[in-house]
């Protein structure tokens, strides 16, 4: 598979300091990454106002308030640095990351055919198109067209707010990713040859778009945090219920230990449900990317219509689309949606469509791949189960969503895809509003010990010595992944196949300060224990929605 890489971008800091997040209240054993002075970090001690206390001691700047985990971020010089390592309070400092957005081009028509493809349409139809719920964005922004800015009663339904700013009110899109992933969620538009239908999953749906990449879809960690830090203070005050998350990054800690996943578990302790893509470098294992490596949260792969939306029976799993397991052994993604050319609106002169031309209509539309539009379908899917059923907690709505999916199955029954890559299936908007389970997502976790810093958990994939990975408790051949796997060309996303009873799976296990993987647990040589799988001064990688890939 050839693969497009998008430019490289170096650390976005002032070269002659040192940009620090204090993060603040996580109870702890205080620890000290590696970090090098002259880049950005993030620090954890007691709460936000101790940080600041912190950074005012040594004569550090203030740069960021980071409330959702108790941080604040600041400018501080080496001698600075050096200074606050040692003050007493301080539990952690790592270093700041960035976060890029990225995506897989080409366009054609003003008709999208996503909504009918995950069975959304049926339920416009019906009334439910994401009334009184609230989606908010993380991404780049979102240009001023009114197909966003107006529902399709013509009723103004977008705030924004610039993380990169701290600026309510502000915050357009010029790299042309934000506003794709929004279209597929709000886009209020009906096609000229289909005015029955509407170009997006949750066309009513309020729109938040919280900016915090710019033009080039580089951001860091700093900025992402400020704005979920804004979306958690927020939340009630729009009726935000669902968070999307198109951006990815290497994991360099246990999901536990890493702030941005803080956040990300923060949101879903309050009630937000967060969907997050998988990221985009595929088909290997062990590929799924910080946030979508939160066992709580739901990660969207990426399947695709094989440029035959009226035929099934050719459907495929794109090849980009990240796989599990986690490095922890959680199952991930737990499902599959669209997102193989997938048509949305941008403008010309965003940078994705200043680089790829050939894939925009030249008058709002253009076509990309990635599980960042897939993650865009299903927040949308939620935002429908969400109007339905307002009352639902965030777990409810993942099991229901893993619950009514539609697993890919060969002719003779079998699975096409493993589990580490499709998880539950094919999203069916239709079906996860009317489904009724409960208490089938998240077993066995426990979120407020996880962030409270007493429990951690692993999930029950292992690892047999010839490479291949299997579930504990489900060692059935449809579950296993070999090297020798071989993608299927012909599969049926089947109405009729169920994962076995409360989905095993997706249970979690305490993970002890005494525990040790089993004997039969051998993970690639890639994966490093905790002491060198830290925040370090190496932490110069970006995080990314998706990388640039061939159309599927």
């Amino acid at each position: 598979m050839k693969r497009l890489e998008s430019n490289s971008f170096a650390w976005l800091t002032a070269p002659a300091a040192l940009a620090c997040l204090l993060l603040v209240g996580i109870p702890t054993v205080k620890q000290v990454t590696p970090v090098s002075p002259g880049s950005s970090c993030i620090v954890q001690a007691e709460n936000t106002e101790a940080a600041t206390q912190l950074v005012a001691s040594v004569g550090g700047t203030v740069t960021h308030e980071l409330a959702i985990i108790d941080a604040v971020a600041a400018r501080l010089t080496s001698e600075q640095l050096q200074t606050v390592r040692h003050e007493p309070g301080l539990r952690r400092i790592y270093q700041d990351a960035s976060v890029r957005s990225a995506i897989t081009v080409g366009g054609d028509s003003l008709y999208v055919r996503y909504p009918a493809l995950v069975d959304a349409d049926d339920l416009h139809d019906e009334g439910i198109a994401g009334h009184g719920v609230a989606v908010a964005v993380v991404d780049s922004g979102a240009m001023h067209v009114v197909e966003l800015n107006r529902d399709p009663a013509d009723v103004n339904r977008m705030h924004r707010y610039n993380a990169l700013t701290d600026e309510e009110g502000t915050g357009l899109d010029k790299s042309g990713h934000g506003t794709h992933v929004s279209s597929i969620i709000f886009n209020s538009s009906r096609p000229l040859e289909m005015p029955d239908k509407y170009n997006s999953l949750a066309p009513f749906a309020q729109a938040i778009e919280v900016k915090a990449f710019p033009k080039h879809g580089v951001a860091n960690y700093a900025d992402v945090l400020r704005g979920l830090d804004w979306i958690l203070t927020n939340k009630d005050i729009h009726g935000i219920r669902v968070v999307n998350l198109s951006f990815s990054a290497e994991p360099r800690s246990f999901y536990w230990d890493d702030p941005l996943n803080q956040a990300v578990m923060r949101l879903w302790q309050a009630g937000v449900v967060v969907v997050a893509s998988a990221g985009n470098l595929g088909p290997d294992p062990m590929t799924i990317g910080v946030p979508g490596n939160v066992p709580y949260v739901i990660t969207v792969g990426s399947m695709s219509d094989n440029f035959t939306s009226d035929d099934g029976t050719d459907d495929l799993l794109a090849s980009f689309s990240s796989a599990g397991p986690t490095y922890e052994g959680f199952v991930k993604p737990e499902i599959v949606a669209p997102g193989g050319h997938m048509t949305a609106l941008m403008r010309t002169k965003s940078q994705i469509a200043r680089q790829h031309p050939e894939f925009h209509d030249q008058l709002k539309y253009f076509k990309m791949s990635g599980t960042s539009q897939a993650a865009a379908v299903v927040s949308g899917v939620a935002a429908l189960m969400l109007q339905a059923e307002p009352w639902l907690t965030p777990d409810d709505v993942k099991c229901r969503l893993m619950a009514s999916a539609r697993p890919a199955i060969e002719d003779n029954g079998t699975l096409a895809y493993s589990v580490f890559q499709q998880g539950s299936g094919m999203v069916n908007a239709y079906d996860a509003v009317y489904a009724t389970e409960t208490g089938c997502a998240n077993r066995g976790l426990d979120i407020d010990r996880d962030l409270a810093g007493t429990h951690h958990y692993r999930g029950r994939a292992n690892q047999w010595p010839d490479g291949s990975y299997y579930i504990d408790g489900l060692e059935g051949d449809g579950f296993f992944w070999s090297d020798g796997f071989f993608w299927s060309d012909g599969f049926l996303w089947s109405d009729g196949f169920f994962w076995s009873d409360g989905f095993l799976w997706s249970d979690g296990f305490l993970w002890s300060d005494g525990f040790f993987w089993s004997d039969g647990f051998f993970w690639s040589d890639a994966f490093v224990e905790f002491d060198g799988f830290l925040w370090s001064d190496t932490l110069t990688e970006t995080m990314s929605v998706n990388v640039w890939v061939e159309q599927e």
